[in-house]
């Protein structure tokens, strides 16, 4: 990357894109929640799976990944950030906001304002991958929202490889979130955060164990309605017009759009690997 690994002063305009990164391919449900939400807007996508897990890396590398994938966006003219990782909203999301001439948006303080709007009973669970969960982001977000909350959490990290393999409505998937959520529901909690940007695919399976009653949160699709309000807010809107999705990728573009399509629900054509 031909950058100092800062993103780069910018005035944002409505036409620019949405820039979006991840760590890998999870991301692209959250392009699809923006699709869906604002589909006029231009995306566009760096999934960094050459360096992809995150969860496992130090805090200093997580930071420095994010500002590497964000200097990458802000070299293409995005109008906003959209970090779509867990692991980089946990670490980094206030320092690229504090560094960045675009609004910056992660995934799980969306996720844990829509949680905390939905329970009923004020008992919140969290799953999320083992990185995630043990950074307490989502539980020191929610706690900022609501102190007398009821906060479960459970990491799933087979979730990944299952959503990875297309195995996310039949019988090994379905016994595998039996085995990861059993005791979280019955624990009693009315509303549960999909705290991965992998988990919206197995959402069959989750909602299979806990029931119509538990509120299912994709925080995915939460940042998507907060990238929207933001952008109404600073006047960036792209009301009108066909929209475009670019993708990106640090290694094997071949497995990315293989996968990716799954993720994403409709077919990429292609994507073009970077440095």
């Amino acid at each position: 990357m031909k950058n100092d690994g800062r993103p780069r002063r910018k005035k944002p305009q409505s036409a620019d894109a949405i820039g979006v990164f991840d760590s890998g391919i999870g991301g692209l449900t959250v392009i699809r929640a923006l699709q869906e939400l604002l589909p006029h807007e231009n995306l566009i996508y760096l999934g960094d799976t050459a360096r992809t897990p995150y969860g496992s890396k130090s805090a200093e590398v997580v930071r420095r990944y994010s500002f590497e994938n964000a200097a990458f966006l802000a070299d293409k003219g995005v109008k906003m950030l959209v970090v779509a990782c867990n692991t980089s909203s946990a670490v980094a999301v206030e320092e690229l906001a504090a560094a960045s001439a675009v609004p910056v948006v992660g995934v799980i303080e969306p996720g844990a304002r829509a949680a905390a709007a939905a329970t009923r009973n004020g008992k919140i669970g969290v799953i999320a991958t083992e990185g995630t969960i043990a950074s307490g982001a989502y539980t020191r977000a929610l706690r900022r929202l609501r102190e007398d909350l009821e906060i479960y959490t459970r990491p799933c990290p087979m979730f990944v490889p299952l959503a990875e393999e297309g195995w996310t409505d039949n019988g090994i998937a379905h016994e595998t979130a039996a085995a990861y959520l059993d005791t979280l529901r019955r624990s009693g909690i009315d509303t549960l955060i999909l705290g991965c940007t992998h988990y919206p695919l197995l959402r069959k399976a989750i909602a299979r164990v806990f029931g119509p009653k538990v509120r299912l949160i994709d925080s995915g699709t939460a940042a998507a309605a907060e990238v929207r309000e933001v952008l109404r807010r600073r006047g960036l809107l792209r009301a009108r017009g066909a929209a475009s999705a670019s993708f990106f990728v640090t290694d094997a573009p071949e497995r990315f759009v293989k996968v990716g399509s799954r993720f994403l629900g409709t077919q990429i054509d292609s994507a073009v690997r970077i440095e």
